[in-house]
């Protein structure tokens, strides 16, 4: 059934993408246009080279020296205009990548260098989303945005960041996340952060079970509440393989919860978190009718894109639209916005375009 799905055609077929990051996916391009304006020395100063020094030096299968990598990035997100910029080059990417509903997070706390606010960094990143999706409509692409605020796990700083998502909350801001290193930095660490967001009845991920196994993903469904875990790919670590798979009980919780995982293929195999796309544990996931949402995580480190992650699962695993539909309504049932807009992008814009792709 594979065969028959051309990348373009993926690209035109609408997807929806829960855990992308902002600093993670700038255009190489706008790194070194950035970088030219603070003086921030860069490894090359060739975008295309650049791209390829990205993704080399994130392919080191080591969570640490992946997250290396941010330094560049993160370096030239100082100022509003350069936060603006790359709020709305990352819409105009995603839309032309045919995905209909995003959600990007990134760290206010990273971006304060040059003596912006904390609400000053979260104002010109929605604005630079509004920005890019209103270009993205004009240009016949139309793309719905959320904002996910991170707090640094290694930080102290969580329940300031969770005050901060909920004063923006009806400005774009739909979530919190915590990330960062997981070992040695659990997230009931801040739990005090999790508890008041819970009070405030608004919506978290948790970074989990990604270089850390089974205790992380424990601590973050039921010590701290999370809605959905952020990877979670090590929930196999529960799972007994067989002809009839045995699910330990912390699997068969989240399988029966609908907690919803964002799995990131291709940044799991750099991380070392998975060994191939083949070998990736979504497809055991997958087949257990687990919550399985497909992401980009960081499109530059990982050169790679919504349409991309996609095409890999229909070439390891034979995936037809039938797969990738269910992938991407997955994702919408498990997006931070209220139920109802969640619901029209399902059934106006997903299963509409997914019939015609059906035949």
């Amino acid at each position: 059934m594979s065969t028959d799905i051309g990348y373009e055609d993926i690209v035109r077929a609408p997807k929806a993408l829960l855990h992308d990051h902002l600093d993670g996916g700038l255009r190489p391009a706008t790194i070194v246009d950035l970088a030219a304006e603070v003086g921030h020395e860069l490894p090359t100063t060739d975008p295309a080279e650049l791209g390829r020094w990205f993704v080399a030096a994130a392919d080191s299968g080591s969570l640490e020296r992946y997250l290396e990598t941010f330094a560049h990035t993160v370096a030239v997100m100082q100022t509003g205009s350069a936060l603006r910029r790359v709020a709305r080059e990352c819409a105009l990417d995603l839309a032309a990548d045919g995905v209909v509903y995003a959600e990007v997070r990134f760290a206010p706390e990273q971006h304060l260098e040059k003596n912006l606010t904390l609400d000053e960094v979260v104002e010109a990143v929605l604005a630079g989303f509004v920005e890019g999706s209103t270009l993205a409509a004009e240009a016949g692409t139309p793309i719905r945005v959320g904002t996910l605020l991170t707090a640094m796990r290694h930080a102290a700083r969580s329940q300031e960041i969770a005050e901060l998502s909920v004063r923006h909350r009806d400005h774009g801001v739909v979530g919190f996340d915590i990330a960062g290193a997981e070992a040695g930095f659990p997230p009931t660490r801040h739990l005090d952060a999790f508890e008041y967001l819970q009070r405030e009845n608004f919506h978290f991920t948790i970074h989990a079970g990604e270089a850390f196994g089974l205790p992380s993903i424990w601590q973050a469904i039921q010590w701290c509440g999370a809605d959905r875990l952020g990877h979670g790919v090590r929930i196999v670590d529960d799972i007994t393989p067989g002809p009839q798979p045995q699910l330990g009980r912390l699997a068969a919780y989240v399988r029966d919860k609908r907690i919803p995982l964002e799995l990131c293929p291709s940044s799991n195999v750099q991380t070392g978190a998975a060994p191939s796309i083949a070998e990736h544990p979504i497809g055991l996931l997958r087949d257990l009718r687990f919550r399985v949402t497909v992401n980009t995580d960081n499109r530059l480190m990982s050169g790679t894109s919504m349409s991309r992650e996609m095409a890999l699962l229909v070439d390891a695993f034979g995936y037809g639209w039938r797969e990738l539909q269910w992938f991407t309504i997955n994702a919408m049932k498990s997006a931070f916005i209220p139920f109802d807009e969640r619901l029209r992008i399902i059934d106006e814009v997903i299963k509409p375009a997914y019939a015609k792709l059906l035949g």
